[in-house]
């Protein structure tokens, strides 16, 4: 399972006379027999040894002696090709002024004092590929038999030289399912409210990937434990106790219903439908209300979107992820309809952008509260047996066709170009000249001016 280009850069480096080993997350991953999706080697040579070692390779943090070395593309059979593997010197840090860059770095010779500097003590294991010797100088891999995650060393002293690290806590506690052990939770607890200083795309990236990893409702249980949802995520805090009709959802609140709903993404989960899965009923706490003996969110999706935008910038989603997730929760409730709706009213929901994602979203939604997919069904139905051509046809007139046939430019021409647009949805025109003939029957043209 070893990336044989990786084990290739330790045996190089060791032939010029320097310690190398591969380390962090992907000794753990080996220890587990999972497939590393990177591999980081750590060394006594310097950045600029490394860059002599390897002409091809580029520092990205040589101040931190990071240096990245690119994965030749006849390695592995081309699997892991335009990929690059980390190679950073051995090192310890001292201050952390900001919470999260050290304000200096000592190159080391010793491998012992780059681990003990690292975050969690199943990342802080080396091993040497050519011997399959583990060197555990902090006790990893008992905790990875035991399923706890650790702090290295002084837990106060870890989340304070990077705050993110309390998030990685959690995120690797969920993607595991392991325990936080007792004196790395209760410093997390302690410390929830410094995550606020912490830019919010690193929170934000931390965030996806325990929305995308496959764990996410275990992640924000333990977010929630911890304290840090409600620093991070306030507006889903907010959703714990929010009552819903039980005769719609039995499995209880806002809350649960939104974390039941994680676990019913599929895999892989792009980024912005498990984002559109989180805030998808964002709206419900501020519109929660009884009326005669009924629970009812009126405009809670309305409501919701202006939230989730909120969030989306808070977070600096980007303006193409921010109008997906908006799209998906503004369109959830629509599903309700898809059996009422007319053929052409229909062929436009089908045809949203990234609808893949509506369904899925539709699909966990069902299974998270009253369990029935017969809508689902229904409209994966209709998707089957409705060419993509008539979903989206070319239309059959244009701008043009109409200042041809005597209209004037203006306004109009968007109510009559979307009236021929239903017409051919719904199958009762197929024809430019059906379509001209239509116009000028439903759309008399402008009379010129006395």
């Amino acid at each position: 399972m070893v990336c044989s280009f990786a084990s290739s850069i330790i045996s190089t480096v060791r032939r010029r006379g320097f310690l190398a080993y591969l380390a962090g997350g992907c000794v753990r991953d080996l220890l587990l027999k999972r497939e590393p999706a990177d591999y980081d080697v750590a060394t006594s040579a310097t950045p600029e040894q490394v860059m002599e070692i390897f002409p091809e390779s580029y520092g990205v943090g040589a101040q931190f002696g990071v240096v990245l070395v690119p994965v030749p593309s006849e390695t592995d059979e081309g699997k892991h090709a335009g990929r690059t593997i980390e190679v950073a010197t051995f090192r310890s840090d001292h201050g952390y002024s900001d919470g999260r860059h050290p304000d200096q770095v000592r190159f080391s010779l010793d491998p012992r004092e780059d681990v003990v500097r690292r975050d969690f003590t199943i990342n802080g294991m080396m091993l040497d590929p050519e011997t399959n010797e583990v060197l555990d100088f902090v006790g990893g891999r008992q905790d990875l038999e035991r399923g706890v995650i650790r702090a290295i060393g002084d837990p106060e002293r870890r989340f304070a030289e990077d705050k993110l690290r309390m998030l990685r806590a959690v995120r690797f506690a969920a993607r595991f399912d392991y325990q936080v052990e007792e004196q790395t939770l209760l410093t997390i607890k302690r410390r929830a409210r410094e995550i606020q200083i912490v830019s919010r795309e690193r929170v934000r990236d931390e965030l996806t990937r325990m929305l995308t990893e496959g764990h996410a409702r275990r992640a924000f249980l333990l977010l929630d434990q911890t304290g840090l949802l409600k620093e991070v995520l306030p507006e889903i805090t907010a959703m714990k106790g929010v009552e819903q009709p039980p005769e719609f959802h039995p499995e209880g609140d806002v809350f649960v219903h939104t974390l039941l709903l994680l676990d019913y993404l599929p895999q892989p989960c792009p980024p912005t439908l498990a984002w559109g899965a989180l805030l998808h009923d964002v709206g419900k706490p501020a519109t929660f209300r009884r009326a005669a003996d009924r629970i009812r969110f009126d405009d809670h999706v309305d409501v919701g979107v202006k939230i989730a935008e909120k969030i989306c910038s808070r977070l600096r989603f980007s303006k193409d992820d921010t109008a997906q997730v908006l799209a998906l929760i503004e369109n959830h409730m629509r599903f309700g309809h898809v059996s009422r709706m007319k053929g052409s009213t229909l062929k436009k929901f089908l045809r949203l952008p990234g609808f893949d994602q509506h369904l899925a979203l539709h699909r966990a939604d069902s299974l998270a509260s009253h369990g029935n997919l017969a809508t689902y069904e229904f409209v994966r139905q209709k998707l089957a047996e409705t060419p993509a051509q008539n979903i989206r046809p070319a239309p059959l007139i244009t701008g043009d066709d109409l200042i041809s046939a005597g209209y004037r430019p203006g306004p109009r021409f968007r109510e009559i170009l979307g009236a021929v647009e239903d017409a051919q949805l719904e199958g009762r025109l197929a024809s430019h000249d059906a379509a001209l003939a239509f116009v000028k029957s439903s759309f008399p043209p402008d009379q010129p001016p006395a």
